[in-house]
């Protein structure tokens, strides 16, 4: 990516997490934070990653008593969000375009980050193998 398409990028990032804060009022969308933008070299089209911050703390009764999965209502909440700014997205396009001065906006395309997720699993995984090391040390 060129440095210009690094700045626009850049821009794009922090204009669309103010516009979904701000501007979207669609119920189905939690949480969401921009976690990067990827636009293409001619500036035609961005992919915007985010990831859903987990809006249902303490429900844990409600899926152990519906849900076989407890990573389902995660998977449902974030399959919501995303059709949910899918559908958003020509309005969020109109709204970048009154924001940033380019002479055509990029088409938006959003997609689920699912890195933060990957990172907390093999965090634990780390913490489980050293508190195992430490009980086969002390005992």
């Amino acid at each position: 990516m060129s440095a210009r398409a690094q700045r626009i990028a850049d821009q794009i990032q922090r204009e669309i997490a103010t516009l979904i804060q701000l501007e979207v009022n669609d119920p189905r969308v939690g949480m969401v934070s921009v976690t990067g933008v990827d636009v293409s070299n001619d500036l035609a089209h961005a992919k915007i990653l985010f990831t859903v911050l987990n809006t249902h703390p303490g429900d844990e009764g409600l899926v152990s008593d519906t849900l076989t999965d407890p990573g389902a209502l995660d998977q449902l909440e974030i399959d919501e969000n995303l059709k949910a700014l899918r559908k958003a997205s020509g309005f969020l396009r109109t709204l970048l375009a009154k924001r940033l001065r380019l002479r055509s906006t990029p088409k938006l395309q959003f997609i689920y980050d699912s890195s933060v997720q990957r990172g907390q699993r093999l965090s634990d995984l780390i913490d489980d193998a050293l508190a195992a090391d430490r009980k086969l040390q002390d005992g």
